[in-house]
């Protein structure tokens, strides 16, 4: 079976390379739900056409639609996989005429092609290959609208189905040429201080000032970094005042917290909670929360790699994992205890970034690995 899913996939080089062209071409940031749409509307005709996918549509107002397919007999027994991947972008639309899809020196390049057109591309190529070789198994492929915006419609989607699944594969790309068994929780908090103002030569004394108020607050929020547990706090944003020479009435900073134990999201939050102003005339207002629960390294999720480490060393690799301060969807499905290893998509570098680009030497050993992944699990 292996050598037969290695061959396929070999052959299947020429497909991949075609379809994900297109899919990049197709641009879809996540601000421009019909850009979104329309990259799901063709990668529904490939599903349909190519692997006998059972479309369903969860049409969405403010994102792109999510599209989920089915594939596998429908009598079949058993828990199905979950493939789960995203088809937004962060790159706004006109990003192709300055970042072309390109090839050289054994990579692709264009907007979106790492973060994670390739591992669509890729998910559709390994179900093609079981097809091809009658390796029928349930799997549900679900392509969210807004994960690059913290999948806030998407999230229940996700959840809800992950729940009937056995195990969820996730389309991300890989952490070097690692799979990803373990990904840090992220939270977003910003705080608004409210001040006092007054001109600063003339009323200094009647001033209350936000901007040092907040100084003294980024302070207090920065300490709460524990590195030794895998907790930061970051000030990424601040803003504030209007001009020097007025103590400024408003200032307001956004944090990014990111946590490696489930435990920890109470804790930083009740830590945000308690923030209390140092001068009393200001009002500290907070909003924000934890909104990825951290993908925690659990036995589920090491077996899944055992699996993939000995059937990569078949196809003809050593399979290595990792963790990740990142978050992605697998957050989600692993908070719920559902066997979720991530990483599953194209090696490459500089997602998010002008660089973005997918090495070609592993498209095929890792598409094997991915329908070999499908192919054998129970």
């Amino acid at each position: 079976m292996l050598d037969a899913i290695a061959a396929h996939s070999s052959s299947s080089l020429p497909w991949i390379l075609s379809h994900l062209h297109d899919l990049v071409a197709q641009e879809s940031p996540t601000e421009d739900p019909a850009s979104v749409n329309a990259a799901a509307a063709m990668v529904a005709i490939w599903a349909k056409a190519e692997c006998s996918g059972r479309p369903r549509l969860h049409r969405q107002r403010d994102f792109g639609d999510i599209l989920e397919f089915n594939f596998g007999k429908p009598a079949d027994s058993r828990r199905p996989i979950l493939l789960l991947g995203h088809l937004d972008t962060v790159w706004p639309l006109g990003t192709l005429a300055r970042m072309p899809w390109r090839a050289d020196e054994g990579r692709l390049f264009g907007p979106g092609v790492l973060d994670m057109k390739a591992g669509v591309v890729m998910a559709l190529a390994a179900l093609r290959t079981l097809r091809a070789l009658k390796l029928s198994r349930p799997v549900t492929l679900l392509l969210n609208s807004d994960e690059e915006v913290g999948s806030p419609v998407s999230r229940p989607i996700t959840e809800r189905l992950a729940q009937t699944c056995s195990a969820v594969f996730v389309l991300e790309p890989a952490q070097g040429l690692a799979y990803k068994t373990s990904r840090k929780g992220v939270g977003h908090f910003e705080l608004h201080v409210a001040g006092v103002g007054a001109h600063s030569g003339v009323d200094f004394e009647r001033g209350h000032s936000a901007i040092r108020e907040l100084a003294h607050q980024i302070e207090t929020a920065s300490s709460f970094t524990d590195p030794a547990r895998g907790l930061t706090v970051n000030a990424g944003v601040i803003s504030g005042g209007t001009r020097s020479n007025i103590v400024a009435a408003d200032a307001r900073a956004e944090f990014d917290v990111r946590i490696a134990r489930a435990a920890d999201a109470s804790r930083i939050e009740r830590q945000f909670r308690q923030l209390k102003p140092r001068d009393p005339a200001c009002r500290l207002t907070l909003t924000g929360g934890i909104n990825r629960p951290p993908m925690e390294r659990k036995p589920g999720t090491i077996a899944l790699f055992k699996q993939a480490r000995a059937l990569a060393r078949h196809v003809g690799f050593e399979l290595a994992e990792a963790g990740t301060g990142g978050g992605s969807d697998g957050n989600f499905t692993a908070a719920l205890g559902v066997p979720t290893l991530d990483g599953m998509g194209a090696v490459g570098e500089g997602a998010h970034a002008a660089h973005e680009s997918i090495l070609m030497e592993h498209l095929v050993p890792r598409t094997a690995l991915l329908a070999a992944m499908l192919a054998s699990h129970p």
